[in-house]
């Protein structure tokens, strides 16, 4: 299995340096169950992109602390991009950021969560052929999808965020929040964040992190997912 990671991480910063990026992260979490997975990463976000993506079997978007609002070049790129992908429906998941722009890529709309940010566990309830299922995950958004892109289905749901995650057919599936982020890099992020994050939302985040995430059930969905999209 070939997997196509494109980064969108925008933050350079020396916090950002000093931890593994996106694409190594999300790496990692696909290896613990498929060692023999290979991975190749593409930082779209400095204008480094794949000549073509249908020769991959699936592409991932991360996250980013940029917003799909904005109108720098290389997210109406990455736009572009998407609808690519989708037309040729190459297996594709998106994080976060890449939840966002995949939405707004194919005509859905995102907008302010009401509640301001939404960062540490967050109980979210994943729905699919076997029922609802509680998946545990991390959160650190303030925007989220507000409407859905034509002919996609809900699949997750969590408090707050009724668009938590969604599907297109076989081919597309998104999460709002972070898979790939380990206890240890939430527990930090949230460190980093609070000179400029209002302490009650820190502390009710840090609360929070007593709940870790099911890292072995997102990943779980997302290795079913690549492997029985095409």
């Amino acid at each position: 299995m070939l997997i196509a990671i494109l980064m969108t991480n925008t933050d350079d910063s020396a916090f950002s340096q000093a931890h593994p990026g996106d694409g190594e992260k999300f790496s990692a979490l696909f290896r613990e169950l498929r060692p023999s997975w290979k991975f190749e990463v593409f930082n779209v976000k400095d204008g480094v992109y794949p000549r073509q993506t249908s020769h991959f079997d699936g592409v991932l978007i991360t996250g980013s602390p940029a917003s799909v609002r904005d109108e720098a070049p290389w997210i109406k790129q990455l736009e572009h991009l998407v609808r690519q992908i989708f037309s040729e429906k190459t297996p594709m998941f998106g994080a976060c950021f890449g939840h966002q722009v995949i939405a707004t890529a194919l005509g859905g709309k995102v907008g302010y969560n009401p509640a301001g940010w939404s960062l540490g566990t967050v109980q979210t309830i994943w729905c699919d052929s076997d029922g609802a299922t509680p998946v545990n995950l991390y959160a650190a958004h303030k925007e989220q999808v507000v409407e859905l892109p034509e002919e996609a289905a809900v699949v997750s749901v969590s408090p707050g965020c009724p668009i938590a995650g969604f599907a297109i057919g076989k081919h597309v599936l998104t999460t709002q929040y972070h898979p790939e982020m380990t206890p240890e890099f939430i527990s930090a992020l949230l460190s980093e964040m609070e000179k400029d994050t209002d302490q009650e939302t820190i502390n009710a985040a840090r609360l929070s992190l007593s709940t870790k995430a099911d890292r072995e059930k997102i990943r779980n969905i997302m290795v079913s997912f690549f492997e029985n999209a095409r």
